[in-house]
């Protein structure tokens, strides 16, 4: 596991100082290394080691609450450390896109694991029972939402008779969605299926509500409340019909977005005990543009206050200030996220002050934008006196939107206090 906990970090990591020799990751935090000083090389993405404190206690808090377990997804940071960090903090298990991604969380020590995706290739059948049969005490389940999924689950299982059933959660989709049974008629028929197979156990109901969030609540309400119903539909005829081989049904729901809208109807009363579990997964790190306008909109349903914030930043230099109104930044599509929105300029830094801790730090103009990325570079557009006073060397704060996308491009990432001094690291494992 030390491979995955505490890595070996070097040179070839992207924001790792050129100058340094490898140092394991635990080792970071000894360094007195500073951003804002240039002890690193720019551009380098951050977490703040408060905020992220702060998510983690939130989400967990927010769960507790609701009476809720939580399963964060994985698939957004795939960082053994944060991984560690979301089961200290309380977490019932982790969430997973697929086996691969899967196996990173259970070298990190986790026992539950959900696969919120269809697993149905006999490579992965195999990787499932292979990591249970190593790894004593472990649960996977995983998501079902066709026959044809359970045939060729039932296939395979036929040629390796003595692998024990694979829990398995019916999910639920809409019309126009991703994967999941489009009505609950639909959902019925499967389940009963899936009950009488001995290639599976029924063990709960799934959906992901997520994909058609708008933020809006008028928009946002009605869409969740249709499709929990349907969720809720689905669990009691199963559990009217005797249809779960479990003692526990688990039903979970809730990405990162209106997740308060689906908590509420995740602990239904049915003939057996229920476990309700949220899979949100970009809570850990927030972001300054879509989940920040989505948690706002949380905020004022719930009256819970500001709730998550930002813990991601990614710092970069003044490259060239080639025209009036146009700043250049090193940095590009290679180092953040740009499939929702562009950058935010959040905040500046004077180039080259090296002589005292704290640095000082004066937040951007509102009306500076990201206008365009390239691979390596950043077009920003200003205008006033402090726009044009920006020179190379300068450093540039910039908040994402979407933080999934920006971590998968970084396999390391500095974990830094209020002073933007390295206290520890986190690594990725795309």
């Amino acid at each position: 596991m030390q491979h995955l906990l505490d890595p070996l970090i070097d040179a070839s990591f992207k924001g790792f100082p050129h100058h340094s020799a490898p140092l394991r990751r635990s080792q970071m935090g000894a360094q007195g290394w500073n951003v804002l000083r240039g002890d690193l090389p720019l551009p380098l993405a951050v977490i703040k080691r408060d905020v992220l404190a702060h998510n983690l206690r939130w989400m967990q808090g927010f769960a507790r609450a609701q009476g809720l377990g939580l399963a964060p997804h994985g698939k957004t940071s795939m960082s053994p450390q944060l991984f560690r960090m979301q089961l200290d903090a309380g977490a019932w298990g982790m969430t997973f896109a697929t086996v691969t991604q899967m196996q990173a969380g259970i070298a990190a020590g986790m026992q539950r694991c959900l696969i919120a995706n269809q697993v149905f290739n006999a490579v992965d059948l195999q990787g499932i029972a292979t990591l249970r049969r190593d790894h004593a005490g472990l649960r996977i389940v995983f998501l079902v939402d066709s026959l044809q999924q359970l045939e060729r689950i039932e296939a395979w299982q036929q040629q390796n008779p003595t692998v024990a059933p694979f829990e398995v959660l019916l999910e639920i989709g809409v019309a126009g969605g991703r994967t999941g049974c489009r009505t609950a008629a639909q959902a019925l028929v499967l389940a009963q299926r899936l009950h009488a197979s001995t290639a599976v156990r029924l063990v709960g109901v799934e959906c992901y509500e997520g994909l058609a969030a708008t933020g809006e609540t008028d928009k946002d309400v009605p869409y969740a409340a249709g499709l929990m119903e349907t969720v809720g539909a689905v669990a009691h005829a199963c559990d009217a019909q005797n249809l779960f081989d479990s003692d526990e049904v688990i039903l979970t729901a809730g990405g990162s977005a209106i997740f308060d809208l689906v908590a509420r109807r995740l602990k239904l009363v049915l003939g057996r005990p229920v476990l309700g579990l949220l899979h949100s997964g970009c809570y850990v790190t927030h972001d300054q543009g879509t989940y920040k306008r989505m948690m706002l909109a949380v905020a004022h349903r719930t009256g819970c206050g500001d709730g998550l914030e930002a813990a991601m930043e990614v710092w970069v230099n003044v490259q060239s200030c080639p025209e009036p109104g146009l700043v250049i930044l090193a940095a590009g599509k290679r180092d953040m996220s740009y499939d929702w929105e562009m950058p935010q300029p959040l905040a500046v830094c004077a180039g080259g002050q090296v002589s005292h801790l704290p640095l000082q730090i004066e937040p951007a103009e509102a009306d500076w934008k990201v206008v365009a990325l390239n691979d390596q570079h950043t077009h920003l557009r200003g205008a006033g006196p402090r726009f044009d006073a920006l020179k190379v060397g300068d450093l540039v704060c910039l908040g994402i939107s979407h933080p999934c996308t920006t971590f998968d491009k970084w396999r390391w990432m500095p974990v830094v206090d209020a002073d933007y001094t390295v206290c520890d690291a986190i690594v990725t494992c795309f």
